[in-house]
């Protein structure tokens, strides 16, 4: 079995019957990281030997008939804010190097690892989450698969790209505005954001504490919903984390779109791209036979209260190290939590009054629909060392627009996904389905239904 065809559902299903070995899948996607990621630059760290160690462990639990778990023998990788056990914790910095190895795995990493999956190593970023392209200045751009000269977006870039390529068939990765949703549609994959506190963060380096998401990347809609199964539930380690009734989403796939009320979100969501990201979302709408339109209010107050959250709260937690070793930050995100740190509180407290009350309106917008569709980004994957660009028809600066659609969404902690385009077009495109908070399985369904009419995410094996 070759690893590039396949998905995470497939390869753990093969592994489990004895059809397929982990060790043969662990050791065909070493070597195709090998052989590809020089020119990518998805990981900052591989662990091979931990990784056919591991696989070893799941083969010998099939040749004992004993359950190796849900994703056995499937290989993931991590995007590097996460702990792993042995390495330091980098969070794209170069502050971080210094910092000692994590002794033991993030909650999320143990969790997959405790369902089979086998962790191949960790994936570059934005440094500390902040940005949407993953242009390290410490570490170096991950380049898009689709075409090398571009983004593969952020700040969960390592991620998405490495799912592209064809290198794992699942990754991690976090999103405080955007960072899951929108490297995932620029690289062509599904990304899941689930609701606020539907995965323990416990073992991550946290941007913003109030707006921070982790969730999972892959190629197909079975893949993230087995993976979203393995990693939600409560976690005492992280306050946020909260108790909810169990909610398996894979075995719903199936149950179609019967009773989903589902819009195009209006207003905002129609503006501000270029034709075909606008056009990606009429595609979806066509292939879901959704005629309705809906207002989305006050979204564009709603991004600048979010990034007020953002940076107030970021600056804050690193304002130790902006003060001893400022120089050491790329100099855009230094820039960036210097002015979130000197934020007066009266801004914050401001804002934070505005989320509280559009939350309480995007409750009212989920009492008329079920599922909102909107487009992912607002243009395809922008040229490495791109500032400002032609978007929409208007020139921006690329690395704020490019989350237009998605940070209003984050800033009350709903779960979205996005779904990919092809063929509309040169580079990948994406729709983003958004839905009332733990209602993972709605969206779910609903980007089954799209996949199966053909907005499907294929490795990119050249």
């Amino acid at each position: 079995m070759k690893l590039v065809t396949t998905h995470a559902t497939e390869i753990a299903a093969a592994v489990r019957a004895g059809q397929a070995r982990a060790h043969a899948l662990v050791t065909a996607a070493l070597e195709a990281i090998s052989a590809r990621d020089p020119a990518l630059n998805c990981f900052t760290a591989v662990l091979a030997d931990r990784a056919l160690a591991e696989a070893a462990q799941v083969d010998a639990a099939v040749a004992a008939g004993r359950d190796p778990g849900p994703l056995a023998g499937v290989p993931f990788a991590v995007k590097n804010l996460f702990d792993v056990a042995g390495l330091s914790t980098l969070a794209g910095s170069r502050i971080n190097r210094e910092h000692p190895p994590a002794r033991r795995d993030a909650a999320a990493v143990r969790r997959l690892g405790n369902a089979g999956a086998i962790l191949l190593g960790a994936l570059n970023m934005d440094e500390y989450a902040c940005g949407f392209t993953t242009e390290n200045s410490h570490y170096g751009p991950t380049r898009n698969p689709h075409d090398p000269s571009r983004v593969a977006g952020g700040s969960s870039g390592g991620s998405a790209a490495a799912v592209a390529a064809g290198l794992v068939p699942l990754a991690l990765g976090s999103d405080t505005n955007g960072s899951i949703r929108v490297p995932a549609a620029l690289c062509g994959v599904f990304g899941l954001k689930p609701t606020y506190g539907r995965i323990s963060r416990a073992g991550t380096v946290l941007f913003s504490p109030s707006l921070d998401h982790v969730g999972p990347l892959a190629r197909s809609v079975a893949d993230l919903a087995l993976a979203f199964d393995v990693l939600h539930g409560p976690d005492p380690a992280d306050p946020v984390a909260r108790p909810r009734p169990p909610e398996p989403c894979l075995p719903r796939l199936t149950e179609g779109m019967d009773g989903l009320r589902i819009a195009v979100a209006d207003g905002h969501f129609r503006r501000g791209g270029d034709p075909e990201a606008l056009e990606a979302v009429g595609r979806a709408a066509t292939a879901l036979g959704v005629r309705r339109g809906i207002e989305v209010p006050q979204v564009e107050v709603a991004e600048a209260a979010a990034t007020i959250i953002t940076l107030a709260e970021a600056g804050n937690v690193h304002l130790r190290n902006l003060r001893a070793r400022a120089r050491d930050f790329d100099p855009l995100t230094r820039d960036r939590l210097l002015a979130g740190a000197l934020l007066p509180a009266s801004a914050y407290l401001q804002a934070q009054r505005f989320r509280g009350w559009y939350r309480a309106r995007l409750r009212a917008v989920f009492d008329e629909v079920d599922v909102l569709l909107t487009p992912t980004t607002p243009c395809v994957a922008p040229l490495v060392g791109t500032a400002r660009m032609v978007v929409g028809g208007t020139e921006v600066a690329i690395r704020g627009h490019i989350g237009t659609y998605t940070r209003a969404f984050s800033f009350v902690g709903l779960p979205c996904v996005t779904v990919p385009v092809r063929d509309l077009a040169a580079l990948p495109l994406g729709v983003q389905l958004v839905a009332a908070p733990y209602r993972e399985a709605d969206l779910l369904r609903v980007a089954a239904a799209l996949e199966a009419q053909g907005f499907t995410a294929e490795p990119v094996l050249a």
